[in-house]
């Protein structure tokens, strides 16, 4: 899964920590053997071709082709450089999200108060999670698949119950 739990039990100094990053179905070292083979599938044709005007011809759509899916696929990489940090302390819950532009945002609330809401339809994505406090909403790991939404909502829910449940 593409989100992993450092600690589930808070604490008065260390809290409850979740990580959570979009998934990359294609590593780095992928990345290269399929461009590879890309570019050796789409030249096999222009072999056959070697020295001619039609050589010529198809070389400029070829080297296009193979730079559009590089191009695709770096910004792929680039995007799946987000991540988000859940953290909840006994006091406090707090999400802070770092985009691919390395431009951070911070949301916080009191956990008593703190919300989870899955909605199954009507947002950007299936079973959209939100996080709600403080008078304001957030969204959780809009990047991952349904079935990871709904189990994530599931492990925050436990984890703010107990913290309300042990609070006196």
């Amino acid at each position: 899964m593409p989100y992993e739990w450092i600690r589930r039990e808070p604490t008065e100094l260390q809290p409850a920590e979740l990580q959570l990053w979009p998934h990359r179905s294609l590593p780095r070292g992928g990345f290269v053997v399929f461009i590879s083979v890309t570019a050796l599938l789409l030249a096999l044709p222009l072999l056959a071709a070697f020295g001619t005007a039609v050589f010529w011809g198809l070389l400029p759509f070829l080297v296009a082709a193979v730079a559009g899916v590089w191009i695709a696929l770096s910004r792929s990489y680039r995007q799946a450089e987000m991540t988000e940090i859940l953290r909840i302390w006994p006091d406090r819950i707090a999400l802070s999200r770092r985009h691919p532009d390395q431009r951070e945002l911070h949301w916080h609330a009191n956990p008593y108060w703190a919300t989870v809401s899955v909605y199954p339809s009507g947002g950007p994505v299936p079973h959209y999670l939100t996080l709600k406090g403080d008078d304001r909403e957030v969204e959780l790991g809009a990047f991952l698949s349904e079935d990871e939404r709904k189990a994530l909502a599931a492990d925050v829910r436990a984890i703010l119950a107990q913290l309300r449940l042990a609070r006196p």
